[in-house]
């Protein structure tokens, strides 16, 4: 079996376990799963030292964590939450809650966002002191599988690149119970682990481990640096 048939193997069945718990709906199959206990898990992450010591979060723009963007807004971070699939040069929203007349909640949903708050380029942003993504599967050991479009993968690597992510920055994933796993997962070279995930139940510190230096171009298909703008201005460079 191939490194992405075993990476869908297990999403399948992850998302299987969870409708079937109905912990999530038959619509999070092939994204990011929202799920029951979200709100919980954001209140136990914002009771660990980690978030209370940021002062700038990265979020994805995913419903199950909104929570998490919400909290972070409520407590007056500066909340960057990626553009849905990267699809603008500037590849990030920038949610000030100084700046922000909207409550916190309406203000972190990425419909919302999309509306309201300007768009920024990497070189436009402040050092990122958290790191929160979307998971579909995920060990104790911090290796995650997200839904498989790659697209949290190459915005950590954007901003490790540019070094606004650094070995300081923790990256935590709000997941429910049922997503973490025992067994080994698959990865990838351009796959970077969490350092810290949070459950509606519990929070799991992960051993700290390596990550990837930067994008990894032999990993990405020719159409997807042609999608992604700011891949294809960076592959110029690249190719350079």
């Amino acid at each position: 079996m191939s490194l992405d048939a075993a990476k869908n193997a297990i999403r399948e069945r992850i998302w299987s376990t969870l409708i079937e718990a109905q912990v999530s709906t038959a619509d999070a199959r092939g994204y990011i799963p929202d799920f029951v206990g979200s709100d919980r898990a954001a209140d136990l992450l914002a009771s660990t030292d980690v978030w209370r010591a940021a002062r700038t979060v990265k979020a994805n723009p995913d419903t199950a964590q909104l929570p998490v963007r919400a909290q972070a807004l409520t407590e007056g971070k500066i909340l960057y939450m990626a553009v849905p699939k990267i699809a603008t040069i500037e590849p990030f929203y920038l949610i000030d809650p100084a700046k922000s007349g909207l409550p916190p909640v309406q203000a972190a949903s990425s419909r919302v966002a999309a509306q309201a708050y300007p768009r920024v380029g990497i070189e436009d942003m402040r050092q990122i002191d958290l790191v929160v993504c979307g998971t579909v599967a995920v060990n104790r050991q911090g290796v995650r599988l997200g839904k498989g479009a790659g697209y949290s993968d190459i915005e950590v690597a954007l901003l490790i690149e540019d070094g606004l992510v650094t070995d300081e920055t923790v990256i935590v994933t709000t997941v429910h119970s049922l997503q973490v796993v025992d067994e080994p997962l698959p990865e990838s070279d351009h796959d970077f682990r969490v350092d810290l995930i949070v459950t509606e139940n519990d929070i799991i510190e992960c051993p700290r481990s390596p990550r990837p230096s930067g994008l990894v171009w032999e990993s990405m298909p020719a159409e997807k640096i042609t999608a992604i703008p700011i891949l294809g201005a960076r592959a110029k460079n690249h190719l350079n």
